[in-house]
């Protein structure tokens, strides 16, 4: 199939029903028509707008129905416009992080008074030292009172 679309992929889009299964020809191969072209790219767009197959699957249906309202397409596409402000915060955030981490390296030096290492290291050591605490008190006896003893 010419659709820049490994064939794992098209098989996994069949088995989850957004795209119906071809004919077969007579040696077993599937015939795929324009139809399923047409239909694999508006999933491959979807795909590249970052839809989950669900909300794709919900366009599908909609899509089948022409004289639905598109209500629920603006909800859907509001929905996934939500996710991406989401994400893009998210990564500013970790843009910031690495900033920050890539202002601790003071020029060419050893990877023993590397700054970025040493930061990476202390960050690691202070979430497993939290962790430990978590655990802790997860595993300490209730009291009658329903909290946990915690022993330092």
């Amino acid at each position: 199939m010419a659709a820049g679309v490994d064939v794992e992929t098209i098989r996994y889009y069949e088995k989850a029903g957004l795209l119906p299964s071809p004919a077969r020809r007579a040696n077993g191969y599937r015939d795929y028509g324009g139809k399923h072209l047409e239909r694999l790219a508006f999933i491959r767009h979807c795909r590249a707008l970052d839809l989950p197959l669900a909300k794709i699957s919900r366009l599908l249906e909609l899509l089948s129905q022409p004289a639905a309202a598109c209500d629920d397409v603006d909800r859907l596409v509001e929905s996934q416009l939500e996710r991406v402000r989401i994400r893009i915060r998210s990564l500013r955030a970790l843009e910031k992080q690495l900033s920050a981490l890539r202002s601790r390296c003071a020029g060419p030096q050893t990877a023993a008074a590397c700054g970025i290492l040493h930061e990476l290291v202390t960050a690691a050591h202070r979430e497993s030292v939290a962790h430990a605490g978590e655990d802790r008190a997860a595993a300490a006896p209730v009291t009658r009172g329903g909290r946990r003893k915690v022993q330092a």
